[in-house]
C-alpha cells in the first residue's frame, strides 16, 4: 500500500490555513476536471487525487487525525508501508469489496472497505479498541448552463450530460419561468456521491442567457430586429414583430431611419413576479432584393425629384 501525502497533492505545506487548502482545491479540480480533459487518464487520476486530499485536509476532524498520524511517522508520499508494524495496539483487517473512487491508504485511515483501522490505537498503550465511524458527505459541483430568453421566459425543460468522480449521469431538471442571468439553479443531491452513510452534495448551474436567433437580453429589457423597405421607412405605416409570446402590430413613424429604435412596452423579459420589461425593436433599412420595371421607373422617378428637391 503506498502512503499519500495530501499536502503535496494539493501543493500546499502542513502548516496551511483551510482557506488556502480550499483556494489550492479549486484551482487543480477546475484544471483537472474530466471535462476539461475529455479522455485524458492522467488528468482523470489527478482529479481524483486531489479531490481525495481535499475530502481529508479540508475536513478539520479528518485533517487532525490525518496530522497525527503524519506526525508520527516518517513516510513520503508513494512509499510503501504496512500498518502491521505499528505494533499490537493496532487492530484492523482487510474486507473484500468495492474501494469506490477512494485510495487503499484513505480506507486504511477512514475505514470505508478497505483496511478497517483503530485509529486511536496506534499512538496510544491503552490496548482499548474503540470504532471510529467517519461519515464523509459529497462534494457540490458547480457548472455553467446557457439558456435563452425563449427558455428562461417559458420556464422549459432540460437535459444536461454531467461527468463527475461517479461517472457520467444524464440529469432532467425544470428551467423556472423568469430565472435571471447569474442566478443558480440547485439540484439537490447531484454533486459528488457521500460516502459512510454521508449526504449527497448538491449540483448548482450557473445560468447564462445567450442571444438567440430572435432576441437578446438586457436585465428585463429585450431587443430585436425589424427590417423595412425604404418606402415603409419614409411614408411609416404598422409592422408585424415577433414577441415572446405572439406577434403585435408596432407603429413606424414616417422617415424612421437605420439604427432607430421603436419600445413596445410590456413585452420584454419576465421576472418571477410575473412583471415583464419592454422589447425594444431596432430599425434597419433594407432595399429589395428583386426589382421590377415599374419598382425601377419609380426609383427614377424619385430621384429625380429628389434631385429637384435638392437644386
Amino acid at each position: 500500500m503506498q502512503y499519500n501525502d495530501y499536502y503535496s497533492a494539493l501543493g500546499l505545506e502542513r502548516d496551511a490555513a483551510q482557506e488556502d487548502i480550499k483556494k489550492a482545491y479549486r484551482r487543480l479540480a477546475k484544471k483537472y476536471h474530466p471535462d476539461v480533459n475529455p479522455g485524458n487518464k492522467q488528468a482523470e487520476e489527478k482529479f481524483k487525487q486531489v479531490s481525495e486530499a481535499y475530502e481529508v485536509l479540508g475536513d478539520p476532524e479528518k485533517r487532525k487525525k490525518y496530522d497525527s498520524f503524519g506526525s508520527a511517522t516518517n513516510f513520503e508520499n508513494g512509499y510503501d508501508f504496512d500498518p502491521s508494524q505499528f505494533g499490537k495496539n493496532v487492530s484492523y483487517e482487510y474486507r473484500a469489496g468495492n474501494t469506490g473512487n477512494h485510495s487503499d491508504f484513505f480506507n486504511m485511515i477512514f475505514g470505508e472497505n478497505g483496511f478497517d483501522l483503530n485509529f486511536e490505537n496506534i499512538f496510544s498503550n491503552s490496548g482499548v479498541n474503540r470504532s471510529v465511524n467517519y461519515c464523509n458527505n459529497g462534494e457540490d459541483i458547480e457548472t455553467e448552463i446557457e439558456l435563452t430568453a425563449e427558455d428562461g421566459f417559458r420556464g422549459v425543460e432540460k437535459r444536461i450530460n454531467l461527468r463527475s468522480q461517479g461517472g457520467e449521469k444524464s440529469l432532467t431538471f425544470k428551467v423556472p419561468k423568469g430565472v435571471r442571468n447569474g442566478e443558480k439553479i440547485r439540484l439537490h443531491g447531484q454533486g459528488e456521491l457521500g460516502s459512510n452513510g454521508g449526504k449527497n452534495g448538491d449540483l448548482y448551474l450557473t445560468v447564462k442567457l445567450k442571444p438567440s436567433a430572435r432576441f437578446t437580453i438586457d436585465g428585463s429589457n429585450l431587443s430585436t430586429g425589424l427590417d423595412i423597405m425604404p418606402w415603409d421607412a419614409a411614408l411609416g405605416g404598422e409592422m408585424t414583430v415577433e414577441t415572446l409570446d405572439g406577434k403585435i402590430l408596432v407603429k413606424v413613424p414616417p422617415g424612421v431611419q437605420t439604427g432607430s429604435r421603436i419600445r413596445a412596452a410590456g413585452k420584454g423579459y419576465i421576472d418571477r413576479n410575473g412583471t415583464r420589461g419592454d422589447l425594444y425593436i431596432r430599425v434597419r433599412i433594407v432595399n429589395p432584393v428583386n426589382i421590377t420595371r415599374e419598382m425601377k421607373e419609380l426609383y427614377e422617378k424619385l430621384r429625380k425629384a429628389s434631385d429637384k428637391r435638392g437644386r
